[in-house]
């Protein structure tokens, strides 16, 4: 009988053991299984933004993106984020890795759209608005499925504070904060070393050339050089809001000459397009060339700051910041 017994707990220890080594391999792949199922990087699938029309949920690291505002494409390009679809058409020769590549629809550009190409595209993401702005409306409801944001500066707004809401907004969808976060020191830094180095009297004007004419871009309300008088808090040579925001005001040479500016500051438009207006001549042929302008201090001096030849496109944190430095080695030098 006692052996019988012992027999029956050696049985049982044995398949004791036997549950227990089952128990264990089974915990043993658990985590596996679990770790495959989660989401790369912050573990996040979607995080909530507010853009240009309030709170929306975005997908994280979205697979399928339409990308339509050209303050993004710089940073999209330095994450090596794929796109399914762009507006080619005002992209220059700026983004190669986009442009070239025929996989990318072409969206075409914000006065003929190909609105069909993006609903053809099928993106998880389309990032809209700047100069596709009226077209919000239309993209939204073509594209059901997608979530559609509107993340462009906003009127009103300080535009190197919204860059830089911009760029974290990026930052916090494709996960690449910590990225986005340098991208907003070094602006911030560009700001802080060009203010440094100007001497606070120094008058300065802000021109637009296109087609062969000089256009006035006006201190804070000016296209894409005015934004720079508020944040460097530059002397205006003249103080005149902008009647043109996009491509500039009237202005004489004559009057350029007689408020006779220590420094000119020049977007060259034409530049940015590989087929340029009808009449273009080179900025610099404009300005340093002009006999009336012969006089001026900053022509004079040579004190003419020449914005990138792909401003116009860019306009963006990176354009800026190039900006601000190049401003800071110009006043540095004077």
């Amino acid at each position: 009988m006692s052996s019988h017994v012992s027999t029956l707990k050696l049985r049982s220890a044995a398949l004791t053991a036997l549950a227990a080594t089952a128990a264990f391999a089974l915990s043993a792949c658990a985590p596996a299984a679990e770790a495959e199922s989660e989401p790369a990087a912050s573990g996040a699938t979607a995080v909530t933004i507010t853009d240009n029309h309030g709170e929306v949920e975005v997908p994280v690291n979205p697979e399928r993106v339409v990308a339509l505002d050209n303050h993004v494409f710089e940073t999209l390009d330095e994450w090596d984020v794929p796109l399914v679809a762009a507006p080619k058409g005002i992209m220059g020769t700026a983004w190669p890795d986009y442009t070239d590549d025929p996989e990318i629809a072409d969206v075409g550009t914000h006065r003929e759209p190909n609105l069909e190409a993006i609903v053809a595209a099928q993106p998880d993401l389309i990032i809209g608005g700047y100069r596709f702005s009226e077209s919000y409306d239309t993209i939204v409801e073509q594209n059901p499925d997608a979530t559609v944001i509107e993340i462009d500066p906003r009127d009103g707004e300080d535009p190197m504070d919204e860059l830089k809401r911009e760029t974290e907004i990026l930052g916090q969808i494709f996960d690449r904060e910590d990225e986005a976060a340098e991208l907003v020191s070094e602006l911030d830094q560009s700001i802080a070393d060009a203010k440094q180095a100007y001497n606070g009297s120094d008058s300065v004007i802000g021109l637009i050339t296109s087609g062969g004419k000089i256009e006035f871009a006006a201190p804070v309300t000016g296209r894409s050089v005015g934004p720079v008088f508020s944040a460097l808090d530059l002397r205006p040579a003249i103080e005149q809001e902008a009647e043109d925001t996009s491509h500039g005001d009237d202005i004489s040479v004559e009057a350029i000459a007689e408020a006779n500016p220590d420094w000119i500051v020049v977007l060259d438009r034409d530049a940015s397009f590989a087929e340029p207006e009808p009449g273009a001549v080179p900025a610099d042929e404009l300005i340093a060339g002009s006999e009336a302008l012969q006089g001026v201090t900053a022509v004079a001096k040579d004190q003419v700051v020449y914005l990138d030849s792909d401003f116009y496109l860019t306009e963006d944190i990176q354009a800026y910041t190039e900006l601000y430095e190049q401003i800071q080695e110009a006043f540095a030098g004077a």
